[in-house]
């Protein structure tokens, strides 16, 4: 059996493996306390470049202090774990999303194999570097104490980062070192058509930029969504009014077209079919009566109020048959009443005769009364689509209102709005697809995917967030952020949680789980014998925390006199089954919102997670028995801690059983 190393890959290693593979010449050996593999980056320039680029040639390039360290950093290992904690989820053992407590590069790193190349979407909101205090999410300042203890992070020189003022020369430089490993580690989660939102303001939007087209190319870079609010952020001068969303994309090649159903059109349809039913098939009198109903609600209507005529085949517009610019088609079409020839456009027709003939047989073209009128393309109802636009409008105070509504006043400052994370899920996201938040704030991508989930899809989410502690965040926050953070704490005390910012997260999502819930149940009861859509508002909490495995599993150089006393077990005392499971699942690469299913096995309970993918026993006294039997299931994986066997001669049988029964099952242990 092979023993699980529990430690995230060292990516420096694993990418000194990939250029062995191609340029084994470049590889070299490196002394730094032991002997290690190294590359010659003099051999490898050669091998890529007829001229070579030497160091001190200038070029092109976006550099910062600390930039070099940022980059050991995202490939650095960690010896943690996330630990599940039950009481705090909802629906556990059936849900596939997760909420996950701790700094987001240690929680990157440690997700990284179990979701690479299977997350669709990233959206992140990160801090904006205004000036306030260097780590803070939204308007929630950190206290720098509170960090290091969190993430231990330092500057170049060891010193503990302090409050990120702009008056402080390292303004930029510790905003880009702190980014800019999480973009990097953040790129491995996204699939080959994946893509990634960044929203961000002026203050660090050229830099934040720069760094997407250095980790994903410039090629990849899809361009600035303009994102219009009422907020007035720079009052004394020019009235700031927008902020951005830099999109990028994995491989644009790969990322498609993007179109999106229109949500208005639903609402016209779902009238004309209420007057369909009411009056007939009479396309006069359901268009007249259509009419007075998108008249009336043409607010909730904005921009497509222009479909209001009605034939045999349903709700269409006119559209406009003549081509932009001169030399489109010409040739004739005969009017079907007078039966002549109808007026041409002067730049001649949008469309080539076999597309017109096609789309005057499927009565798909409205004439004129007669042929002194231009033909027009009747534009289908059920084919209107929506484009991702590059200037979106969304009033602050509107969104801000909803969470209050959901939660409480005051409680979180110019919290995302739902409606517009959630358009961007619907353009990028089909079904089954993963949506990835690592600044989850007060978790509004959570509800923006529940909003998208109601519409029939079935989409997941990861969202992380660091635990900061609101009373320590108080000490340097503003006298308007002060309130809010006073707001926040009454509101956590009447809920009776802990005062951290990832409490309002979870809460919310919990409230927004039961309002999609009952609109679902709602739609459901509205509905003539429609299938009730099941919705998944559950969420397993995970907690970053030590490794399971006491120090001397990684150190074993640092052993003490009282090794034997304090290494009877490699497990620390505090820790479940459970939490040995989750570190395993990290491990050999399992989605962490697996199946979970307890069993006892003559009497040694058993864990089974994924329908036999893998099987985990920790219990005491494993008997061959217990062996076969899980051998006869054929897993994928078996795992068991060296120390359950129930004596040596399980140990000595084990692998016998094994291949006599599912030769092929990875056996490891702890």
């Amino acid at each position: 059996m092979e023993k699980l190393k529990m430690l995230t890959p060292n990516l420096v290693n694993d990418n000194i493996e990939k250029i062995k593979q191609i340029f084994p010449d470049c590889i070299t050996e490196h002394i730094g306390g032991q002997t290690e593999f190294a590359v010659d980056f003099d051999k490898l320039r050669q091998e890529l470049s007829s001229n070579v680029v030497e160091g001190n040639e200038e070029r092109y390039q976006f550099i910062w202090p600390g930039k070099k360290q940022s980059i050991i950093t995202a490939n650095a290992p960690i010896s943690k774990t996330l630990r599940p904690c039950r009481e705090e989820s909802v629906d556990f053992d059936n849900t596939e999303n997760l909420y996950i407590e701790g700094d987001n590069l240690d929680v990157l790193k440690l997700l990284r194999e179990d979701y690479l190349g299977k997350v669709k979407m990233i959206y992140i909101d990160p801090p904006y570097n205004t000036g306030n205090d260097f780590v803070y999410e939204d308007n929630f300042a950190q206290s720098a104490d509170d960090y290091i203890e969190n993430s231990g992070q330092q500057d170049d020189v060891g010193n503990h980062l302090v409050a990120n003022t702009e008056n402080n020369g390292r303004f930029h430089t510790d905003w880009l070192n702190m980014i800019y490993p999480r973009l990097k580690v953040a790129r491995d989660f996204l699939s080959d058509d994946g893509i990634i939102f960044v929203s961000i303001d002026e203050h660090e939007a050229a830099n934040c930029k720069k760094i997407l087209e250095e980790i994903y190319g410039c090629g990849n870079f899809v361009g600035t969504i303009v994102l219009q609010t009422a907020t007035d952020n720079n009052p004394g001068q020019i009235k700031i009014q927008h902020e951005y969303i830099l999109c990028v994309a994995k491989n644009k090649k790969l990322a498609g077209n993007w179109f999106a159903d229109k949500e208005e059109t639903k609402l016209i349809q779902k009238e004309y079919l209420s007057l369909k039913k009411q009056y007939g098939n009479n396309p006069t009198v359901i268009q007249k009566h259509l009419r007075e109903w998108i008249k009336k609600n043409e607010k909730n209507l904005e921009g497509i109020t222009q479909y209001d005529n009605v034939d045999e085949k349903g709700v269409y517009h006119d559209g406009d048959i003549a081509n932009t610019t001169f030399g489109g088609y010409e040739y004739e079409i005969i009017h079907p009443v007078t039966g002549k020839v109808c007026k041409m456009p002067e730049k001649g027709y949008r469309f080539p005769k076999e597309t017109m003939d096609r789309m005057i047989k499927e009565n798909n073209v409205l004439f004129g009364k007669d042929e002194t009128t231009l033909p027009k393309p009747k534009k289908r109802l059920e084919d209107a689509k929506d484009l991702l636009r590059s200037v979106i409008y969304e009033d602050g105070r509107a969104s801000t209102k909803r969470f209050e509504k959901l939660m409480s006043r005051d409680i979180f400052q110019n919290p995302k709005s739902e409606t517009i994370i959630g358009r961007l899920i619907n353009f990028i996201c089909k079904d089954d697809d993963l949506v990835l938040d690592f600044f989850a704030g007060s978790s509004t991508t959570a509800e923006a995917v529940f909003m998208n989930n109601v519409k029939n899809k079935h989409l997941k989410f990861i969202l992380i967030q660091i635990p900061e502690d609101i009373d320590s965040s108080l000490l340097t926050a503003s006298p308007k952020t002060k309130k809010t953070m006073a707001n926040a704490i009454k509101f956590l005390d009447s809920i009776h949680k802990p005062h951290l910012i990832t409490e309002i997260g979870k809460e919310r999502i919990r409230r927004a789980g039961k309002l999609y819930t009952d609109e679902v149940q709602d739609k459901h009861s509205d509905s003539s014998g429609e299938e009730l859509h099941p919705l998944d508002v559950g969420f397993r909490v995970l907690k970053v925390d030590s490794s399971n495995m006491k120090d001397v599993y990684y150190k074993p150089s640092e052993v003490t006199n009282d090794l034997f006393v304090n290494t009877e077990d490699n497990i620390k005392e505090d820790r479940t089954d459970e939490d040995l499971l989750f570190q395993v699942m990290l491990e050999l690469a399992v989605p962490l919102s697996a199946k979970i299913r307890p069993e006892e096995i003559c009497g040694r309970k058993v864990m089974v997670v994924d329908d036999n993918y893998l099987i985990a026993c920790f219990d005491k006294d494993i008997t061959d028995e217990v062996v076969t039997d899980i051998a006869k299931r054929k897993p994928q994986y078996f795992v068991m801690r060296d120390s359950s066997a129930m004596d040596d001669s399980v140990i000595t049988n084990f692998e016998t059983i094994f291949q006599t029964y599912s030769k092929d099952t990875v056996r490891k242990i702890l």
